[in-house]
């Protein structure tokens, strides 16, 4: 198992497949982009698969998350996907994507085997998506929203990131169209992840705040404690339920002594936190010969130093030289 040296075991594999993607929304990276890994240094499909295979078999992965970048760019994804849910134990495969292109892949990925995709959308505003994203795609965004409901992948989370002075007067919008459409939402707070490191704790919408946003149009009741389990989000039912909103106050209400994630980078490097400023490269003993035992002892001693929190509140703390789009959510 991947225990740490607090006793958290990691269960939930998050694995990026690229660090591309096909926008360049202003909380993620630059408006020109970023330099991307070079082709070599990505784990091929059957590199992925292999790490993956190793860490559901050997290591008590049950929960796994494909990522990016965009990993809808990944020409070998739909084949991925597959091949992961041939494995036994069978995890549960999910996929986080910013929906372009779902509407064309939602059922082969539902046919290889994908159970369920968190679609980022944060605005319905066309004009802010444009000035938030840097490209005119809202439309194809809601299409692969409504392609992955008819496919089946249940149930459609839609993550939302509120950034004063843009869109968070939008969050009532939101809770609106996703409880009409049966799209779990998940308010998200927005995390110093940036590439440009213009993160900014006044700038960002706390959980608090967007709790007091929804609570002037909607009756929020708390679920119980118990419901929420290692999930981030903490859940209120709207309106008396039975639909429920998330709100993930990553920065203002951690949940890191209930954590059970770990992460592959797109180049083999294991993360144990999303905001972790070390790593530990696998893809090097892999090509080099690394049998499956010694990969899982690599992946264990990676995981054990893991360390209690984020510190993002600690004055010594350090933002990950990875940028999201390189570490994958």
């Amino acid at each position: 198992m991947l225990v740490d040296s607090y006793g958290r075991t990691a269960t939930d594999l998050r694995v990026s497949l690229t660090d591309r993607c096909n926008l360049r929304c202003s909380y993620c990276m630059p408006a020109e982009g970023l330099d991307w890994l070079p082709k070599p240094e990505l784990l091929t499909d059957d590199e992925v698969v292999r790490l993956v295979r190793v860490g559901v078999e050997r290591l008590g992965v049950t929960e796994v998350r494909y990522t990016g970048g965009e990993p809808l760019l990944r020409r070998g994804l739909p084949g991925i996907v597959a091949r992961t849910a041939e494995l036994s134990p069978r995890p549960q495969l999910s996929l986080t994507t910013n929906g372009i292109g779902l509407d064309r892949l939602a059922e082969p990925l539902r046919a290889a085997g994908l159970d369920r995709v968190n679609v980022s959308l944060d605005t319905l505003d066309p004009e802010v998506f444009r000035r938030l994203a840097h490209r005119d795609r809202l439309p194809d965004v809601l299409a692969g929203l409504a392609a992955a409901e008819r496919a089946g992948l249940r149930p459609v989370k839609v993550n939302a990131v509120l950034m004063r002075g843009v869109n968070e007067h939008e969050a009532v919008p939101l809770l609106r169209y996703c409880r009409e459409r049966g799209y779990l939402l998940r308010f998200i707070e927005q995390m110093p992840l940036d590439a440009q490191h213009g993160w900014r704790r006044e700038s960002m919408v706390t959980a608090d705040e967007i709790l007091t946003m929804l609570a002037a149009e909607f009756a929020l009741t708390p679920d119980e404690p118990a419901a929420r389990g290692s999930a981030p989000a903490e859940t209120f039912l709207v309106d008396g339920g039975p639909y429920r909103v998330g709100v993930i106050g990553s920065v203002t209400r951690p949940f890191c002594a209930a954590c059970d994630r770990v992460r592959l980078t797109a180049d083999g490097q294991v993360r144990n936190c999303l905001f972790a400023t070390e790593e530990s490269d696998l893809r090097d003993a892999l090509r080099a010969g690394a049998t499956d035992a010694e990969l899982a002892d690599r992946w264990r001693a990676a995981v054990r130093g893991k360390r209690a929190g984020h510190g993002i509140d600690d004055p010594s703390f350090l933002q990950p030289v990875r940028p999201m789009s390189a570490i994958g959510g």
